[in-house]
């Protein structure tokens, strides 16, 4: 069999051990309630998953229409915020905003890989300053302010699609409002072979397939362990009431990497840099320690193998025959995305950055060889 492109996860590209990426001083940082209180462990990969309790950003705005503004950075009056659509993906470098919205007063400077710890969180100097890495992950010598004293050497992040707030108020309002209608009018709950959520409604499946309401569902797990507004009551079957609970356990964070690859880029390449830049960004679980804030997330107990994640998932998509024409038939997605190369990882972000990058790859090649609705074998 053949298909219109090559993809396998042989391809990725290497993360770098102990340097999940971002640096970005913030001047402003979050109410410190907002946020469950988790301590980072030392070490040079990450440490972590699991029991964040409850709490989590947005404080009172504990609905999906307050998550969609927390994450947009959009107020009532305004359509969106000023830093919204910089250029990104892998021609346009993710943009360095020079605001984060003046509703959060966030200044981000440079986005640079950096040391950090196995949770993310960064190494500092002696000094106090971010300690900024090379391409092969030495240390870059530092000036008196903590500037890298050869920038030419820094490697920056890119963000890609995840520069979300492009809709108006409105817009991202009534889609909230849909995402909780159609999950409690929802007569069975599933998730597709990427982990999404799969929803049957009037007998049809209908996937989550929007990144806005995805990365919506990322935050509020992350950092209350619930989607707003919803309860167990209001889903069908108990399978995943874990997600309404307001209770962030492992299984949540599990879920939360399908959710955070559904919102970005299908072809790009998943980073821990990238990761730690978008929770940061985002105010999940955010610390200040001097002029640095970031996020912790604890990873210790977060586990992931991809034979035992993808073996024997079945997904029907076109396969094109040798005579040119295209035919629908089942595939085994370990071994028509992976080649059955095996991946594992635990107890750092790494482990985790690979989870989410490998629901990346499926969601492509879902989306690649999708069967068009009126196709039939």
């Amino acid at each position: 069999m053949t298909f219109r492109n090559t993809l396998s996860g042989l391809g990725r590209t290497s993360l770098l051990a102990g340097a999940a990426a971002l640096a970005f001083t913030l001047y402003t940082a979050a109410t410190p309630d907002a946020y469950a209180d988790q301590g980072g462990q030392g070490g040079n990969k990450g440490q972590g998953a699991a029991a964040h309790g409850k709490g989590g950003s947005g404080g009172s705005r504990g609905s999906m229409r307050g998550r969609f503004r927390d994450i947009t950075g959009e107020d009532e009056d305004s359509d969106r915020p000023d830093w919204a659509g910089q250029p990104g993906g892998k021609t346009g470098g993710g943009g360095k905003p020079a605001t984060a919205g003046s509703k959060r007063g966030d200044t981000f400077g440079d986005l640079w890989v950096i040391l950090r710890d196995d949770n993310g969180v960064p190494i500092l100097t002696a000094e106090g300053w971010v300690q900024p890495l090379d391409a092969d992950g030495n240390l870059i010598p530092l000036d008196d302010e903590g500037h890298p004293v050869d920038e030419s050497l820094v490697v920056e992040v890119e963000l890609g699609r995840l520069n979300v707030g492009r809709a108006p108020t409105k817009v991202l309002d009534r889609r909230a409002d849909e995402v909780i209608a159609i999950l409690q009018d929802a007569t069975a709950i599933t998730t597709d072979a990427a982990g999404r959520l799969v929803l049957t409604v009037d007998g049809e499946e209908k996937t989550i397939d929007s990144p806005l309401e995805n990365l919506a569902i990322y935050v509020a797990l992350l950092t209350t362990g619930s989607i707003p507004g919803l309860t167990p009551d209001d889903l069908a079957g108990t399978e995943y009431d874990f997600l309404v609970d307001g209770v962030f356990d492992a299984r949540d964070l599990e879920a939360s990497a399908s959710f955070l690859a559904a919102a970005t880029d299908k072809t790009g390449v998943f980073t821990s840099d990238e990761i730690a830049y978008i929770d940061a960004f985002l105010n999940i679980n955010t610390t200040t320690t001097g002029s640095a804030t970031y996020s912790v997330i604890d990873y210790s107990t977060f586990s992931y193998d991809r034979s035992d994640t993808y073996s024997g998932v079945m997904v029907d998509v076109l396969v094109l025959q040798s005579d040119g024409t295209y035919k629908v038939e089942s595939l085994d997605v370990y071994e028509a995305v992976f080649g059955s190369a095996d991946a594992s990882d635990s107890g750092s972000l790494d482990a985790y950055t690979l989870a989410a990058d490998d629901a990346r790859e499926v969601i492509e090649f879902i989306h690649e060889y999708a069967v068009p609705a009126a196709t039939t074998n």
